[in-house]
């Protein structure tokens, strides 16, 4: 698939998924008062499942690769985003005036766009 096509469809299947990803956090957070690098976390792990299905089936149209091998390495790519957000997330936080959850959108959009998106396509969707 075409660079940019991929970039394109990625990038909505991020809306998509950081949706989901924002809707657990915001309910862990906001109404559970669960502490917000642990929501985050959470968070992300529910934005992941989304991601996988979109990804494999409609951003990079993987469905012909071996869904266990995908599935380990995006769980790896996952988790090294997690922990990616979680880290910057509290740092930017920390050490900065910013609320939780402005610190979320900003690192979220940058890990999505200068990590997730490459190790998903080069290496967990890849043909």
């Amino acid at each position: 698939m075409p660079f940019m096509i991929s970039f394109w469809r990625s990038q909505a299947t991020s809306f998509i998924s950081s949706t989901a990803d924002f809707s657990l956090y915001g309910l862990l957070f906001y109404l559970l008062t669960v502490n917000y690098v642990i929501a985050s976390a959470l968070g992300n792990i529910a934005g992941a499942i989304v991601s996988f299905y979109l990804g494999r089936n409609w951003s990079f149209k993987s469905q012909d690769g071996n869904v266990s091998k995908q599935a380990i390495k995006y769980a790896f790519t996952s988790l090294s985003s997690a922990g990616i957000n979680s880290t910057c997330i509290y740092l930017l936080t920390e050490n900065t005036s910013l609320h939780p959850t402005y610190s979320k959108i900003i690192i979220a959009l940058f890990v999505g766009i200068t990590f997730n998106f490459f190790m998903f396509r080069y290496f967990v969707f890849k043909k």
